[in-house]
């Protein structure tokens, strides 16, 4: 069974198995243990001799989105954010300082890529963890120093929604901060909003 962040629950969690698949020659997708999450992006930033970027992905505010009845909103949106030119040392001190709250939050997503590579990893909602990759065959033993095998078909949580079965995503407080707290305490960082995207 799949040990879930905090800022997520799933209803039929006993269906959900760590493990990764293969989804296109350009993509790996992977169900990951709450605990391992950071390990394995540490893993992602180690192996990327390169300058890196950093993405944040927020959902905006109910007060900035177009309500057109009582608590129905049209669209939503999120907020995408960037911090360009890292360096490895700044991306792994950025996870010891902020991955708690990064990992454990159930309403933002985050990842890391590289300028050159182009190579990116990704945190989705409900622990499922996407890389992109041109040369997706240097990612082929990527999963196995954290015991998560391969399977053919992966079963994420969003498999098994519906009406009896939901999902649940909150948002996830440390040390007193939110991840609304991020552009703020990250503007040191060079953090900038790119765009505002329609979900």
């Amino acid at each position: 069974m799949l040990n879930l962040v905090k800022g997520h629950q799933v209803s039929l969690v006993e269906k959900l198995f760590e493990s990764f698949t293969k989804l296109t020659e350009h993509n790996l997708m992977a169900n990951v243990h709450a605990e391992k999450i950071l390990e394995v992006f540490q893993h992602f930033i180690a192996i990327h001799d390169e300058p890196l970027f950093f993405i944040l992905e927020l959902p905006v505010s109910i007060d900035r989105e177009k309500v057109i009845a009582k608590n129905i909103i049209k669209e939503s949106h999120k907020d995408v954010y960037y911090i360009d030119g890292c360096s490895r040392e700044e991306c792994l001190a950025l996870l010891i300082r902020y991955g708690d709250l990064l990992v454990n939050d159930g309403l933002s997503k985050f990842g890391f890529g590289g300028h050159q590579s182009h190579d990116e990893i990704m945190l989705d909602s409900y622990n499922v963890l996407t890389i992109y990759s041109k040369e997706l065959s240097k990612f082929n033993d990527f999963f196995e120093p954290h015991n998560i095998q391969f399977v053919e078909e992966l079963v994420t949580a969003w498999e098994t929604f519906s009406e009896t079965s939901p999902g649940i995503s909150e948002s996830y407080e440390s040390n007193g901060k939110t991840v609304y707290d991020l552009p703020i305490e990250l503007a040191e960082w060079g953090i900038y909003l790119t765009e505002t995207r329609t979900e």
